[in-house]
């Protein structure tokens, strides 16, 4: 079958649902994928034909029904870095990829940092810090096993080196943290988005990815970040900085509650679309 003429079954089984960029764009991954013509080539001779008609309309049945194309994949790319993903992890986000510069301007590159991510999913975070600062010693904590299959699949795909720890953030400062370490960088980009925000969510991803790693209870949406800042004051050196992904709606609170907790040089920055997305502090003492 031409791969034009299935570029144009894409479309008229998903205009409905997506935009006519959008169907395009997964269209074009698919063909790379599985038959390893660019959108280039196909302009440049439109008959060609596909040597995987099956697998193509595979994945567009499931594109119907809203799956991620991440998923029907199994892989995408985040910070330049290929990363494997499934139904036990979050699909790493643009905006997250803004969180990790901002980790890696404000690091050392030559020094021997300890660098803690907390509820890493994917692993992304830990993966392309590690990545990108070969002396620094990286750790990432999930409380889902599922997702640190993952994440420890995607550490040794990019070749590098993490370790993984299994554990509730929400318990850590009862019981102990598996390593006792302290350490100069925690990131984190724990579940933000209250339960009243979902209306707001697209369908494919209320219905695919993980709950775990998405909602909070709208009467308390800084669970995770209190127990994390708690976290972070017990277990920073001193001059340790936190680097958060917060929800764009709670950027005032995330200010007040790293005051409280003696956080210094606080800066609340916006995204790619102006939005309030991420927060970082200082503990100097």
């Amino acid at each position: 079958m031409k791969l034009k003429d299935i570029q144009n079954t894409f479309h008229q089984a998903l205009d409905a649902l997506y935009q006519s960029e959008e169907v395009d764009s997964f269209f074009y991954i698919l063909i790379e994928t599985y038959d390893k013509v660019t959108r280039l080539q196909l302009a440049m001779d439109l008959d060609l034909e596909t040597q995987n008609e099956v697998l193509i309309l595979e994945a567009l049945e499931l594109l119907k029904q809203q799956k991620p194309i991440q998923y029907i994949l199994g892989e995408t790319e985040f910070y330049g870095l290929p990363f494997k993903v499934n139904e036990a992890t979050l699909i790493p986000r643009p905006e997250t990829e803004e969180l990790v510069s901002w980790v890696l301007r404000y690091a050392p590159e030559n020094e021997s940092l300890n660098i803690l991510d907390i509820g890493t999913g994917s692993g992304c975070i830990a993966v392309s810090i590690a990545k990108h600062l070969p002396n620094a010693k990286v750790f990432a904590l999930d409380i889902s096993a599922e997702a640190l299959k993952m994440a420890k699949q995607n550490a040794e795909l990019n070749s590098v080196d993490v370790t993984f720890i299994n554990q509730d953030i929400l318990s850590v400062n009862d019981s102990g943290l598996a390593i006792a370490l302290k350490f100069d960088i925690v990131v984190s980009n724990p579940p933000y988005v209250r339960n009243l925000e979902k209306e707001l969510m697209q369908a494919n991803v209320l219905e695919n990815e993980p709950h775990l790693a998405l909602f909070v209870e709208d009467e308390n949406p800084l669970k995770f970040y209190k127990a994390i800042t708690e976290f972070a004051v017990k277990n920073l050196n001193k001059n340790g900085a936190l680097f958060f992904e917060i929800n764009e709606y709670l950027g005032n609170e995330m200010i007040q509650l790293l005051k409280r907790n003696q956080f210094e040089d606080i800066h609340l920055k916006q995204d790619m679309f102006r939005k309030d997305r991420m927060i970082s502090g200082v503990l100097e003492n």
